[in-house]
């Protein structure tokens, strides 16, 4: 039994937890007992318990792990409180905490925090964002499994650095080195141009990164799609919005209590997203003051104006950028035909901050073969990848979007490492 399953009038329960708060008050003694679905007062009456009871509470410490038989009853200032007939220490906890548990404080840093983590994680608002998190990767699979796409698993590791060198994380292989992937992009193609026309994958990522921001970890988790026979970004970006309401749907049914817990209301956006595409936003950030070259990606105070525009003109939480200068892409990104120096790219935005990046991909050999040439890759470091689309390719595109990323914007949470459970930083690789 859990301390959600408790009902008023239950006259003999069992139930494990910790302590969360303990007070005594000479003839009354509470105890504030604590699982992972919330808390419940266990109060000890001197004239009414029995003496193994009061003694057991009177030596009790803060998250000791404890089970207590007893009769539940109503409180009128508490709701609900057991009267123990029984209580069992399982596991004495040592006096003095490293960490509060029972108050959020700001002067514990978080380096301290993640030194503890797992008691930080005691914590039930930590313990909501995990919740939380669980459920938004349940609405994404359902709905991609219900849409006829298949889960799939490809490698970690990489023998070759293939997209940039400079921020990927070589590793001994044996008698060779090898990297951890940035992004499992080119095995998705590559189990596209296999015959699985639609596939998902959820698993880690890798980028070493020297980045100290409340948004980047060195070790993350991405939700990958890919679908083939598209006719362009558009389709992707179709799955991808409705991806977005269905997860959040879920999250939004599911998730109540821990959405109180964080303070947090969502709202499931209107579909379609609005879309703001290339070169049409050179123009409107000229027209707020920015000015932005043709050929340059977006910056953060772009990024910022084109929030702001979206809200004023839209009122909108979600919407897409597409269309980016095909300079500032990998190789794989399909180019327009009809204006090359643009990409058929997508990135998906959230309030601000991007979530995915995505888009059409090249499929034509000699097309792929050009912008591989273009873009500088050597042909012998990426033919294990290019020599199956002389053997016909559908058309295809996905996006990828960050697990951690959705939670941190959608829950509003200061820094991304609170999204995950042992995070990874330039500093942080224990525990």
């Amino acid at each position: 039994m859990q301390i959600a399953d408790i009902k008023s009038g239950m006259e003999k329960i069992e139930i494990e937890g910790w302590v969360h708060e303990f007070r005594d008050l000479g003839g009354l003694k509470f105890v504030q007992l604590r699982d992972s679905t919330g808390i419940i007062q266990i109060t000890v009456i001197k004239d009414k318990s029995e003496k193994k009871v009061i003694d057991i509470v009177s030596g009790i410490t803060k998250e000791s792990a404890i089970k207590v038989e007893g009769k539940v009853q109503k409180s009128k200032k508490v709701g609900l409180e057991i009267i123990p007939s029984k209580i069992t220490i399982i596991s004495k906890s040592e006096k003095g905490l490293p960490i509060p548990i029972s108050r959020e404080t700001s002067d514990v840093g978080q380096e301290k925090r993640f030194e503890w983590r797992s008691l930080d994680l005691r914590k039930l608002r930590q313990q909501a964002i995990f919740k939380i998190q669980s459920v938004l990767v349940e609405g994404i699979s359902e709905y991609l499994l219900k849409e006829g796409f298949t889960q799939v698993f490809t490698p970690c590791l990489m023998g070759v650095a293939s997209e940039s060198g400079s921020e990927v994380f070589p590793v001994i292989y044996y008698d060779k080195e090898a990297f951890l992937r940035q992004d499992p992009q080119l095995h998705r193609q590559l189990t596209i141009a296999g015959g699985i026309s639609k596939i998902f994958e959820i698993g880690p990522a890798w980028r070493a990164e020297q980045s100290h921001t409340s948004k980047h970890l060195c070790e993350h988790r991405v939700c990958a799609v890919e679908l083939a026979f598209i006719k362009d970004e558009y389709d992707t970006m179709k799955v991808e919005e409705r991806l977005v309401v269905e997860a959040l749907s879920k999250v939004k049914e599911k998730c109540k209590k821990e959405l109180e817990i964080l303070g947090v209301k969502i709202e499931v956006p209107r579909t379609p997203f609005p879309v703001l595409k290339f070169p049409d936003i050179c123009k409107i950030l000229k027209e707020k003051g920015k000015h932005l070259s043709e050929g340059e990606d977006l910056d953060s105070e772009a990024e910022q104006i084109l929030w702001e525009y979206v809200q004023e003109k839209y009122d909108a939480e979600f919407y897409f950028i597409t269309g980016f200068p095909s300079a500032v892409k990998p190789f794989y990104v399909m180019k327009i035909d009809e204006t090359p120096k643009w990409a058929r790219s997508v990135d998906l935005y959230f309030r601000g901050l991007e979530l995915s990046s995505g888009g059409q991909r090249e499929h034509r050999y000699d097309k792929l073969m050009q912008a591989v040439k273009d873009k500088g890759v050597k042909d012998s470091e990426i033919e294990w990848f290019t020599k199956i689309f002389r053997y016909g390719v559908a058309p295809h595109g996905g996006f990828a979007i960050g697990i951690e990323r959705l939670t941190q914007s959608l829950l509003k949470i200061k820094q991304i490492r609170d999204c995950a459970l042992f995070p990874r930083d330039p500093e942080m690789l224990v525990p």
